[in-house]
């Protein structure tokens, strides 16, 4: 049996209460009984759509990214929504960012993306049978869309031309998908998330 890591929360508060995210701050115990503190992001997680087409090429989004300061090859995606159906929102954020609707969804996993500094989470969605319609994106949303085979994603993300971890990953799972290794679920069980700690 390994050796005990959990650490324990003593207490907390809200170091800093934005727009979008929250920086919690928490006074806790190590596994040898020793006291620290851990600053965290709190992030209401967000789904990432793979939307392949019956050619298995793949929609993609090229959007700037303020933090990093350049533009970024990435897939659909889009935040949670408090108390919002995952799959509800993969839909939803597909058709606004996108216009296209798919007829066939499948949950591929979940990934946490930051997992040193923030309890985001990611779900992926697989998305098929599509149909274009028009985008709604929000306010101050701009981006375009193109479409890429995945042979041309691999290309691009062993260049270093995609460096967006969700695409990384969203696109190394299509390889395994289309060459018939790996096969997605039949239906989209809701994701299992972890209970948070109040702050």
């Amino acid at each position: 049996m390994g050796m005990d890591l959990k650490e324990t929360r003593i207490d907390g508060e809200v170091a800093f209460d934005g727009r979008f995210l929250k920086v919690t701050r928490d006074r806790i115990t190590l596994p040898d009984g020793a006291e620290t503190f851990r600053e965290f992001i709190r992030h209401p997680g967000a789904v990432v759509i793979l939307p392949l087409f019956d050619d298995n090429s793949v929609l993609l989004e090229r959007q700037f990214r303020y933090p990093l300061d350049k533009v970024f090859i990435e897939y659909p995606a889009g935040k949670i929504d408090q108390g919002e159906d995952h799959l509800a929102c993969a839909k939803r954020e597909l058709q606004e960012e996108t216009g296209y609707t798919a007829s066939n969804w499948d949950f591929l996993c979940t990934i946490h993306n930051a997992i040193a500094y923030s309890d985001e989470h990611l779900e992926l969605y697989l998305a098929r049978g599509l149909t274009a319609g028009p985008a709604r994106l929000d306010d101050g949303e701009f981006l375009e869309t193109f479409r890429a085979t995945v042979p041309e994603l691999l290309e691009m993300v062993s260049s270093g031309q995609i460096t967006d971890v969700k695409t990384v990953i969203g696109t190394f799972w299509l390889e395994k998908i289309i060459a018939g290794n790996w096969a997605p679920g039949k239906t989209c069980p809701a994701p299992v998330t972890t209970a948070q700690s109040p702050s």
